[in-house]
């Protein structure tokens, strides 16, 4: 078989409803017939403000959506991702193996591989966002797809509407679902009653796929996850959240220096050290966390939903800035990497930001191919 033979070998674009059958094994690019395509193409290798709201998964003990699920989704071969945990190891870096291939395919300039074909992806956007946005949409168009944005006024999720209605909606028009959101139960809902795949966009309690590029990235430029130690330095937010979720998951030690007060959901933190798998720091102390790490991480003091206590979170968080004296600390061989939006002279200094050993644009650039493979997996291609 040609090259241009297998990367056009079609696939279904039918929309699931709760009564479709299963996905066809014939239906999509198998992941053989992917590899082979790939070694065919060429590849270039203040005051205070009111108390600080805590953000905490009410339901971790039944992480897994299928166990609640109302919607059949466990017998079609279609996967939420909502969790990292929510999977094991072996997935985990398959999904990170079929992002590097992707990647690859695409910086080669290859365009037949469509595997989105006449699918198409509704984006829920509660939070407005510019990296998810266009990592998303770029990416399913990429591989054949079409994404409907749907900004915060277009739904009004569990004002104008209740979560489970337009879940049932929006799983009748489309063939995937990825949303962004503030409270974690929306995306919850969202998988519960959905159809077809739902895929965590953000939540004010975690961002998976922000982390499975951050993983990437650090494959990519350190040589391997496992063993690796990332030390982040900040609010014990829901990028916390997500990597202490992947260190429950992939052997790796996972360090968070934060101000007192400040530190991740205390339940996460436990189902991280309980799997026994990572090692896992929380530690009040940015200078001694530093020392030996092969990654510093770093993210906004005041998340979208925190603005008013900007001011602060300064007072509260001097000390906990990144820059120059603190990557010494940390050593030469230490990479610098950032979520983005970055606020410049306040959580890392510009310095930091423009050295040389800073990732934080291989970092953005890998969110879009983290979610191809995140979404390929979901959708069973």
């Amino acid at each position: 078989m040609t090259m241009a033979a297998i990367l056009s070998h079609p696939s279904s674009s039918a929309v699931r409803s709760p009564e479709a059958a299963p996905l066809s094994a014939a239906s999509s690019l198998s992941g053989h017939h992917f590899r082979q395509a790939l070694r065919l193409s060429t590849v270039p290798q203040v005051s205070a403000p009111a108390p600080r709201r805590r953000i905490s998964c009410q339901t971790l003990a039944t992480s897994s959506p299928a166990s609640v699920s109302f919607n059949g989704k466990a017998n079609t071969g279609l996967k939420d991702f909502l969790h990292i945990s929510d999977f094991d190891k072996d997935t985990i870096m398959k999904i990170l193996d079929r992002a590097k291939e992707v990647k690859a395919l695409l910086k080669s300039g290859e365009r037949t591989y469509l595997p989105f074909k006449g699918k198409t992806m509704a984006m829920i956007f509660a939070k407005p966002s510019m990296r998810t946005r266009v990592s998303f949409e770029t990416g399913f168009y990429l591989l054949g797809g079409h994404a409907l944005y749907l900004g915060p006024d277009d739904i009004q999720m569990g004002k104008r509407e209740e979560t489970r209605d337009v879940a049932r909606v929006l799983c009748r028009y489309n063939d995937i679902i990825m949303a962004r959101v503030f409270a974690h139960q929306d995306i919850l809902d969202l998988a519960k009653y959905a159809s077809v795949p739902v895929i965590n966009g953000l939540t004010d309690y975690n961002h998976p796929c922000q982390i499975m590029a951050d993983a990437l990235t650090i494959i990519e430029h350190v040589g391997q996850l496992e063993g690796t130690k990332v030390v982040y330095v900040g609010d014990g937010n829901n990028i916390v959240h997500s990597w202490l979720l992947l260190a429950s998951v992939v052997p790796f030690h996972f360090v968070c220096a934060c101000p007192k007060g400040f530190e991740p959901d205390e339940k996460t933190v436990e189902k991280a050290r309980q799997a026994g798998v990572g090692k896992i720091e929380i530690t009040n102390d940015p200078k001694e966390a530093v020392k030996g790490a092969d990654v510093v991480y770093s993210d906004v003091w005041a998340s979208m939903g925190q603005k008013e206590e900007a001011a602060y979170r300064r007072q509260v968080f001097r000390g906990f800035q990144v820059d120059e004296d603190l990557m010494k600390l940390a050593g030469p061989k230490a990479y610098f990497m950032h979520c983005l939006p970055a606020e410049r002279g306040v959580e890392v200094t510009d310095g930091v930001v423009e050295a040389p050993n800073s990732i934080v644009f291989p970092q953005a650039e890998n969110r879009m191919h983290a979610q191809n493979a995140i979404m390929l997996h979901s959708l069973g291609l």
